[in-house]
């Protein structure tokens, strides 16, 4: 009985201490690591909750923003800042905005650039982890995520990244950050209830839209560009693996979905190339640039952007 406690103590130290994780020596490479999907299973099962604490067109806009400004850290920050290098940015913004990616439930930012890097290496080929067309669509939407084989962080891939001491604890406890914000989230409805109840509003209303509802849209939306993004769309360009553009995708995640676009040109702060390529990410790091928070976002070159794949190649 005591060894059954420790055992299960151990488990849940491993959930807030990721270098307390240790994965079964008998795990194989597509191992789903039960024991560390209950939090993701139970946060889907959340949804029942709606039915319980109704709905306000706060909540529901409040959700919205949540999504928006958190999508925003995933894709300008752990994308195209900490995964691909596309701009500069200080230290203290730097740390912000990995902190605020980390509310979204994606791991932390060395995890996600590590992976992410991989992808490109390998993308579409047999060491590309999340590749539809070598797993299988399904795994490459989210079973990639829940395995045993691809939870700890690939260091060697993001050095650069990892001398930064907050950006290594974010990586290591990167499960307290959404649970410290799901409590300032209840704290805030539970305030505007008391406060504001013209907004008809409460703590547990405003935790199930502001933070299980937005975090699951998160989720798939981002999740998409992984599957769907490499089988549903157009080429452009006649790139070496399956990467598509997709305007549904782009306009969920904020610009993500110009995905060929992206395989073709990794460095490019915009992924929208053309004009009327909607990249929301892109236009608010431009503002971030206005503001001088960020600088020196990279372009596509012209000469490389006008490289069209031929009729054949974008089947």
């Amino acid at each position: 009985m005591q060894h059954r406690f420790s055992g299960l103590l151990w488990r849940l130290v491993g959930w807030l201490d990721n270098h307390r994780y240790q994965p079964p020596k008998t795990a194989s490479a597509e191992s789903i690591d039960w024991w560390r999907v209950l939090p993701f299973v139970a946060l889907h099962l959340a949804l029942v909750a709606l039915f319980w604490v109704g709905w306000s067109p706060f909540a529901v806009i409040f959700a919205i923003l949540m999504y928006v400004v958190r999508m925003f850290a995933i894709t300008g920050f752990y994308h195209r800042y900490f995964a691909h290098k596309t701009f500069q940015t200080s230290r203290i913004a730097q740390f912000i905005f990995a902190l605020i990616g980390a509310t979204a439930v994606q791991r932390g930012p060395l995890w996600w650039a590590a992976h992410h890097r991989c992808h490109h290496m390998h993308a579409d080929q047999p060491l590309d982890v999340h590749s539809p067309h070598q797993h299988g669509l399904l795994w490459s939407h989210l079973g990639w995520f829940l395995s045993h084989a691809n939870f700890k962080t690939q260091l060697d891939r993001v050095r650069e990244l990892s001398r930064y001491r907050e950006l290594c604890w974010l990586d290591r406890f990167d499960s307290l950050i959404p649970i410290a914000f799901a409590a300032i989230i209840y704290s805030l409805g539970a305030l505007l209830q008391a406060r504001a109840p013209v907004l008809q509003t409460s703590g547990w209303q405003l935790i199930v839209w502001g933070f299980v509802v937005s975090t699951i849209a998160l989720y798939h939306a981002t999740f998409c560009v992984n599957s769907l993004a490499h089988v549903w769309g157009s080429r452009r360009y006649a790139t070496r693996d399956h990467s598509r553009n997709n305007l549904l995708i782009a306009i969920l995640t904020l610009g993500e979905g110009w995905h060929n676009n992206h395989h073709h040109f990794p460095g490019s702060a915009k992924q929208g190339f053309y004009w009327w390529e909607i990249d929301l990410t892109y236009y608010g790091l431009k503002l971030l640039a206005a503001l001088g928070i960020i600088w020196q976002l990279k372009q596509v070159p012209l000469e490389i952007r006008a490289q069209h794949a031929s009729k054949e190649d974008r089947a």
